[in-house]
């Protein structure tokens, strides 16, 4: 299930291939993909280095913090591996202010929302450098413009059961590199980005993209 989320609500709501008779969404870009806190080899790289023991030991240890995760169902829908905390800014927060918001995160994107917590677009870097100027990490020229003024919008989001091999599609098909995930009430409750994707192709053997 996909949504398009504009200023003034929702929409669209249906399929992806409803989705592909309305007219496409562009210009949004990167968001700053979900972290894994280590991947397996880097696991059993860290057990052998810091060992004492002999490098049996690491092995084994390396095997036994594998084996659980091969148990692990398949991946097929966004919500699991959509990453749940996701940074926000306000459309009414001044630029200068969600420029500081990316960068203190180190991220090149967040979606926008409103008052009301509703989602209603997303704004990048690029859409904030275009109004102000930075050197040296400081902004020291500023046009007065708020968030709403310069963020994309409407954007295209998705169920947290929706399949990720039509969240792929949308983010080909509409030229985007990241969607928002909402719940049946419209509430913000992810985000996936195409870096969260190939990151589950590499480091999680059960994902099942394509069958």
């Amino acid at each position: 299930m996909f949504y398009i989320q504009g200023i003034a609500g929702q929409e669209f709501k249906g399929s992806l291939e409803e989705l592909g008779r309305v007219r496409a969404v562009s210009g949004v870009r990167a968001v700053g993909a979900v972290q894994p806190v280590g991947s397996y080899e880097s696991i059993a790289a860290a057990a052998i280095e810091q060992g004492p023991g002999p490098q049996e030991e690491a092995i084994h240890a390396y095997r036994s913090m594998v084996q659980p995760d091969l148990d692990r169902g398949p991946l097929y829908h966004a919500g699991q591996i959509m990453r749940r905390e996701v940074v926000t800014v306000l459309d009414t927060d001044r630029v200068a202010q969600a420029w500081r918001v990316l960068r203190d995160h180190d991220i090149r994107q967040a979606p926008v929302l409103d008052v009301g917590g509703r989602l209603v677009g997303i704004v990048g870097e690029r859409d904030l450098l275009m109004t102000i100027n930075v050197d040296g990490g400081e902004i020291f020229d500023i046009l007065g413009r708020n968030v709403a003024d310069v963020m994309t919008s409407p954007v295209v989001a998705a169920a947290p059961v929706t399949d990720l091999r039509r969240i792929a599609r949308v983010m080909l098909d509409h030229d985007v590199d990241g969607v928002p995930i909402l719940d049946e009430t419209e509430n913000l409750i992810g985000f996936i980005s195409r870096s969260d994707i190939l990151r589950a192709v590499i480091i999680d053997p059960p994902l099942s993209l394509w069958r």
